[in-house]
């Protein structure tokens, strides 16, 4: 299986302030998760690579502090954000498991 990095899509716009979940304090503009993606390592380093499985740009995407090989038998996401996975990814991950 590839090597992957969970990566976060954040909401930064201030009305993402009153939807902050447990974890997460979306106090004063503070940005929220808005989806949960993986990506897989650039070609010949441990670096994120620049596109997630479902085809979106991480440039913009911030790497989330939750590694699947330090959670073996888990997703490969974290379980407080399990509401927010993208499915695209996740059929990917799926699929080479």
């Amino acid at each position: 299986m590839t090597e992957i990095i969970v990566v976060y899509e954040l909401d930064r716009a201030p009305t993402a302030v009153g939807r902050a979940s447990s974890g997460e304090s979306g106090a004063g503009g503070t940005p929220v998760v808005r989806q949960v993606h993986a990506a897989p390592t650039a070609p010949g380093s441990s670096a994120l690579g620049p596109r997630t499985f479902c085809g979106k740009d991480t440039f913009a995407m911030e790497a989330a502090p939750w590694e699947p090989s330090e959670h073996p038998g888990s997703p490969w996401y974290a379980p407080e954000h399990a509401d927010r996975v993208c499915s695209a990814c996740d059929a990917v991950l799926e699929d080479e498991s």
